[in-house]
């Protein structure tokens, strides 16, 4: 399968409508669902970011129910594909 170049695997966040300015709530759920199956672990941290701003453009609880599958498997996404933070090494006791 071949990527066209102009594809970046993302959708820059000031191409969005802002809140309330009438988005089409199919658009915002047809965008989610293409971050969803696009995003990789390279751009998962700015898919994220734009999976909310698109999320905040949907007004109606029914649609929002309807992006939270998107959502939860994008967040999934993230947390596997984010390094976990080492724990600190306790000081080791002199005896």
């Amino acid at each position: 399968m071949t990527i066209p170049k102009d594809d970046l695997g993302f959708v820059a966040l000031n191409s969005l409508k802002k809140p309330g300015s009438g988005t089409d709530p199919v658009a915002a759920l047809a965008q989610l669902r293409r971050i969803y199956f696009k995003t990789s672990k390279k751009t998962i941290e700015h898919d994220f970011a734009h999976a909310i701003s698109l999320l905040k453009t949907i007004e109606s609880e029914e649609d929002r129910q309807k992006a939270s599958v998107f959502m939860e498997g994008i967040n999934e996404l993230r947390k596997e594909w984010t390094p976990k933070p080492k724990p600190a090494s306790k000081p080791k006791k002199k005896r």
